[in-house]
Formats: structure tokens, sequence, C-alpha cells
């Protein structure tokens, strides 16, 4: 009978075990098959090695993944839970950020109004596609700098080329778009702004190079952690880009301009100074308010572009103001305005860089946006325009012999034929905006994500409490019309 009975009971036993040995099999299963698709969404079957990994940790459990929590210590298995909690929190948003989406904040007023500064916003990687990343081992939530310790976020090995995965949909004209900025390749450290290069044409590389004082150290950094920028896309790969009197032209067509789109306008009273409910009225923040007639080394300027002082050689209050066109008629209703005049960019340098076209901000181009397994010749002009996309981007050698034979890669070669799309970005606020016209063309593996919506607006001019937080930008969706 006792024989009977411990035979019952161990019957007992081993089916309480089968039944408990269920839900890990079930747990299984649903991670194993969510990992399986993830792996084929990547496109490396390599990745089917990981699924040793979960077979452990549901069901074989040779390594004690949990072991911590048999510790007999209280206080240590609190501090080892509490380990446990923000690992995983911090996987999982790494893998967010890479292949979901990610928060970003806009720092600068490049594309006001549409977007504006202290917009946060949600960027979808999914839109076109999420890449690879090149630094895979790198700290979440960070681009490149980790704060306060101000040292690298990540560690340079292994670095991975450039693939990116299936996404939604492509990149379409007009679509704000945020990317890795295409010059911050090389960077002086003490000095990122101007970009490295139009640091060499001002200074010359060997100054740079001997001033660390000055400069700082010259680095070199991977294309997923050079820092990110959000402009408009307003060229597409294969488009002939040119720009007359600020008027956008694709294809020899004049484009629709945004709504928002902000130029530059200089604006003379009869002597009374504007006041900060006409500022708030034409939306122009506290940063962009400009009184040049206040500053005298301005009044060569001013009287360069055609204002008068009056009888005593003073002039009258003369503003900078970016406007939309809406608030340019705004300011045309203003009775004390006497004189509006739009600014003529002709100073601030374009690309390419090293090379007189004669062009300007406002007045820029023809310039053809390279396109995937197009085919250029390889003449001076050329050289200068897509000398980037060849040797940086690409990654080849570029050789130009004194007699302008060419050579890449060590062949000689009189054509070129593009392996990547590239795209021409540019801000709203055309006249306060450093895009494709400073710095060229942005190619597909800088593509990051598509804005979706601003989830929080912070008017960085106003108190909190008092028309600090734009309520009425809140979850409103971000639209490249």
């Amino acid at each position: 009978m006792k024989e009977k009975q411990k035979l019952s009971g161990r019957n007992v036993d081993e089916e309480s075990l089968q039944d408990a040995k269920k839900p890990r099999w079930i747990s299984f299963a649903i991670w194993a098959i969510l990992y399986i698709l993830f792996t084929l969404w990547m496109g490396n079957l390599w990745l089917l090695l990981g699924l040793i990994v979960l077979v452990d940790i549901f069901l074989t459990r040779w390594i004690p993944w949990g072991g911590w929590k048999k510790a007999k210590n209280k206080r240590v298995r609190n501090f080892l839970e509490w380990v446990d909690d923000i690992l995983f929190a911090l996987v999982a948003v790494y893998l967010i950020n890479l292949f979901v989406f990610q928060n970003y904040q806009i720092p600068s007023p490049s594309l006001e109004k549409t977007l504006m500064v202290g917009d946060y916003l949600l960027v979808s990687k999914l839109s076109y596609g999420p890449r690879v990343p090149n630094t895979p081992l790198s700290f979440p939530l960070v681009q490149n700098t980790i704060p306060i310790l101000n040292c690298k976020s990540y560690i340079n090995w292994p670095e991975w080329g450039y693939k990116r995965v299936k996404g939604l949909g492509h990149v379409e004209r007009n679509d704000i778009v945020v990317f890795n900025f295409p010059a911050g390749d090389t960077i002086a450290l003490y000095q990122q702004n101007p970009d490295y290069y139009m640091l060499v044409k001002d200074y010359g590389r060997e100054t740079i190079l001997s001033h660390r004082d000055k400069f700082g150290p010259v680095i070199y950094r991977p294309v997923d952690k050079r820092e990110n920028y959000v402009k408009r896309c307003v060229g597409m790969p294969g488009d002939s880009l040119a720009i007359k009197d600020n008027q956008l032209y694709i294809n020899g067509m004049a484009a629709k301009n945004p709504e928002n789109m902000q130029l530059n306008y200089y604006i003379e009273t009869d002597g009374s100074v504007l006041t900060e409910e006409q500022f708030r009225q034409l939306g122009v923040s506290v940063a962009d308010r400009r009184m040049l007639s206040s500053d005298r080394k301005q009044h060569n300027l001013l009287l360069y572009i055609g204002f008068e002082p009056d009888q005593t050689g003073l002039f009258h209050p003369i503003y900078l103001l970016p406007l939309t066109q809406k608030a340019l008629e705004r300011v045309k209703k203003i009775p004390t305005v006497k004189k509006i005049q739009v600014d003529n960019d002709t100073w601030s340098p374009t690309y390419p860089i090293n090379y007189a076209t004669g062009w300007t901000r406002d007045n820029y181009g023809p310039v053809w946006i390279p396109k995937k397994g197009a085919t250029i010749r390889l003449n001076e002009l050329n050289l200068a325009l897509y000398e980037r996309c060849i040797r940086n981007y690409e990654h080849n050698t570029l050789e130009v012999a004194t007699d302008g034979k060419v050579k890449i890669n060590g062949q000689p070669a009189e054509t070129y034929t593009f392996i990547y799309d590239y795209y021409f970005m540019m801000g709203d606020n055309r006249h306060n905006s450093a895009d494709s016209r400073s710095w060229g063309f942005v190619p597909e593996d800088h593509l990051v994500g598509k804005p979706i919506v601003i989830w929080l607006s912070i008017d960085k001019d106003r108190f909190l409490l008092n028309g600090g937080i734009r309520w009425k930008r809140m979850f409103h969706f971000v639209s490249g019309d």
C-alpha cells in the first residue's frame, strides 16, 4: 500500500512539473516567433543563433539568469532587482530608439514657423526604414557625447557598413526629414560651427591641427553618430534644382513655397520702435529681433544697402526680421513703417566652398542632384560638386593630376556612377538656415526618420505658466504640406 501511495505521489509530482513547464513553452513560442520575424526583417540569418539564448532562458535554464532572486540578503536582492529593471529598460529603450521612433528637440529656427524652437518631436524610424547601426555598442538616449562626463557615447569597434531594412515608405518631396549632418564626418571638437570644411577654407588645415587649444582635437565620427539635423526635402534624386531671387525651381518649374516660409526683411520706421505686442503678432521671437540702427558697426551696411540717415547723421529704427508672407502683410499695415526691403544674402558661403560658381543662397544653381545608378562625366565643375559624394560618402579614393586627369581607386576615370541616392535639404526659414546650399547633398545612408507628432512645445520667451507652453501645438501632426 505504501509503495502504491509513493508511486501515486510521484505521478502527481511529475504531472505538476509538466503543468509548470507549459507556460514556459508558451512564452518561449511567443518570443521565438517574434524573434524569427525580427530576424527576417533584418535580413540576417546569423541572428537566428539568438534562439539558443531563448531556449536557455525559457526551457533548459543551464545559465542561472534569475539566480540573483535566490539571494538570502534582502537588501542585495532588492538592489539586484533594481539593476535588473534598469538594464531591461535600457535595452528596451535602445531597441525602440534604433528601430521604431526617437525623441528629438528643435534647437534652432531653421524651420520656423513650421517647426519652432522648443518643439519636442517623435520621429518615426519606420517611415523610411530603420538603419542597422554603424556603431552597435553605444549608450542609449545620447547622440555622440555623454553629458557631464563629456566623453564618447559609443565604441568605434565594431563599425558596420550601411544597411537599411524595409520601412513603410520612401522620402517624398517636401517631407520634413531628420538626418545626420553630412559635413559632420570630421570635426574640430572645440569649434563645430562652422563645420570643419569651412574652417579649413578660412584658416587652413595646418593651422587647425597645430592650434589644438583653440580648435581642439580633430576627430572622425561614424554616420550614425553625426549631429542630427532636420530640414525640408526640396530636391529629389535626379532633379535639376535652381534658386532665382529666393524662388525655388525644380526641373525648370517654380516649386510651391511652404506656407510658413520666411525671408529676412529690413524694416524702417518713422522713428517709433516696434512694441512687444507687435513682435508677438508678427511671430518674431526675442532672439530674432535685431535692430541694426542701434549698432554703429552696422551703419556702413545700412548705407550700402540704401538706407539714409537723418540730418543729425542718425538712422531711424531699422530692424532685420524673419517674416512669413502673412507677417509681411501685417508689417505693411503698421502705420509707423515707412520702408520694407528684402535681405539680399550675397555674402554667405555656398556649396561647393572651394569653387567659384558665382552663386549665392538667394540665386543658386542650377545643380543636378545625384541619383543611384546615374553616370556623370568628370569635369572641373562636376568634380567640385560631387567630390564629397565620391570620396567621403561612397568611400573611394580620388586623385586629380595637374593635367586634370582623374583616378578613382587608382584607375583612370572619365566618368563616375553613383551608388547612393542623394537629397537636397532646405529650411523654411530661408535666410536663417544652414542647409544644402551651404554644405551640399544628403546621401541616403544619412537619413534617420520622419517627424510624426509634436508632443510638447515650450516658448522660451515666456514663463512656463504664462504662455510658456504652446498648448495649440501639442499633439500636432507634422505635415510636409
